[in-house]
């Protein structure tokens, strides 16, 4: 069975970078170009405006998961 991780937009940060969340964890795409994969990074601290903190593929828990966003991923070009 495939394990999905569902991005729900939230809003952008302080240096517009999309945040979403997903069961009360923050995450932000830090390369949000329409022309890149996704670079999806925790928040430091959970917080929204707070500095990317680690790349969710270098964390195990996520290794082999897809993500959705909804209700799309949003990009600045």
């Amino acid at each position: 069975m495939e394990k999905v991780l569902v991005l729900n937009y939230v809003g952008n940060d302080s240096f517009s970078r999309p945040v979403y969340e997903n069961d009360g964890k923050l995450y932000v795409d830090v390369e949000p170009l329409s022309d890149c994969e996704p670079n999806i990074c925790t928040k430091m601290y959970n917080h929204f405006n707070g500095e990317p903190d680690t790349s969710i593929q270098y964390m195990k828990q996520y290794e082999g998961v897809k993500i959705e966003f909804n209700p799309k991923r949003i990009v600045w070009r």
